[in-house]
């Protein structure tokens, strides 16, 4: 029998690729959908209307749902969780500090908010790379005295990142990464989003709190799990990040000292090798393959690479030596901010969760 899911933040960019992601989902099933009081009450297609010129505020390239268009749209702070098996939340992380923990209190929480990322009880699981830190969430419920939880994604500029360092960091040791990153727009989201005027013809150098959240996500999603917790990765994470005229997609250049010798080739092998375990579990969602590498030094781009896997697959390219950094190497990577990076990131989560017992 299917889980019975809700969708929370449902009409946002991150909510419309949730209903996409889940449409005709073999294990999950989306019977309730939630977001502000403004539209609460309407059918989610009214609720995707601009009310004033009465145009469709629908991002994704995928038509809705038939079946979600007529689904009446509730209110998220009176969300009826009864016969819920898992809540899916893309609303903000003001947001959701209010209301994750009341759905948690009785329904496990897949949220795409940082607002719990950083608490001490709480996983940031990244598909293929860190599942066994799942195991943090019965700590949770019990300090928390919870029949559910809350496990959220990393920032979607982590997320790309993390996968790429993984088998660099098993196989040389990781001594230090320095990160540059291009990001889409979409990542800012809708509302407030980007301005047309501030992103066409530009790149703009700073995003607030990303680079925090990039250098604090990636040690804690490399530690290592032990009986107080997660300890991090001990290696510093140096980010900048900017917003680039791209839509979907971020592109990052990446340069890491490796802490044992390596070959150009070892590296390609360990990152192309990446992700069979995860191929095994079978889950629905899964891709292929979890890191795409190429040889062709013009690629990744995000125009040709960001849908890789259906957009779950993170590419890689133009590794090649630094020889700034004892063991440097250094390479750049494209990974979807809104598929993997958000909703379809989730629902692969989830979909381990379920396999693994914790639904």
């Amino acid at each position: 029998m299917k889980k019975k899911v809700a969708i929370v933040g449902a009409t946002g960019i991150a909510g419309q690729q949730f209903l996409t992601a889940l449409d005709g989902h073999p294990w999950f099933d989306v019977v309730a959908l939630a977001a502000s009081a403004r539209s609460a009450g309407k059918p989610y297609g009214a609720a995707i209307r601009d009310a004033a010129t009465g145009a469709r505020r629908w991002w994704c390239n995928e038509e809705p749902p038939a079946a979600m268009l007529e689904l009446p749209v509730q209110e998220a702070a009176a969300l009826n969780l009864n016969g819920i098996d898992l809540v899916f939340s893309a609303v903000e992380s003001d947001v959701a500090r209010e209301l994750e923990p009341r759905y948690a209190a009785t329904t496990p929480v897949v949220s795409n908010a940082s607002a719990f990322r950083y608490d001490s009880d709480v996983p940031i699981l990244v598909p293929g790379v860190n599942f066994a830190h799942a195991r943090l969430l019965e700590l949770q419920r019990r300090q928390r005295h919870w029949r559910g939880f809350i496990t959220p994604l990393p920032n979607c500029t982590t997320i790309g990142l993390a996968i790429a360092l993984k088998p660099l960091y098993d196989a040389f040791g990781i001594a230090r990464c320095i990160m540059t990153s291009m990001q889409g727009i979409s990542g800012a989201g809708r509302s407030p989003g980007v301005l047309a005027l501030d992103i066409v013809d530009n790149v703009i150098p700073y995003i607030h709190g990303e680079e925090e959240k990039v250098a604090k996500e990636t040690g804690k999603i490399l530690g290592q799990l032990g009986e107080g917790g997660i300890a991090p990765a001990p290696f510093p994470v140096s980010a900048t990040c900017t917003r680039a005229a791209v839509i979907e997609g971020h592109t990052e250049s990446v340069t890491i000292a490796t802490e044992r010798p390596y070959t150009i080739e070892a590296a390609k092998q360990a990152m192309r090798q990446f992700g069979s375990e995860l191929a095994q579990l079978a889950l629905p969602s899964a891709p292929q393959r979890l890191i795409v590498v190429h040889d062709d030094p013009f690629r990744p781009q995000p125009r040709l690479d960001r849908d890789a896997d259906g957009g779950m697959a993170t590419s890689v390219g133009r590794l090649r030596a630094d020889t700034a950094l004892d063991n440097g190497l250094k390479f750049l990577l494209v990974s979807h901010n809104t598929k993997m990076g958000a909703a379809k990131g989730a629902v692969l989560v989830a979909e381990y969760l379920a396999s693994a017992g914790y639904l």
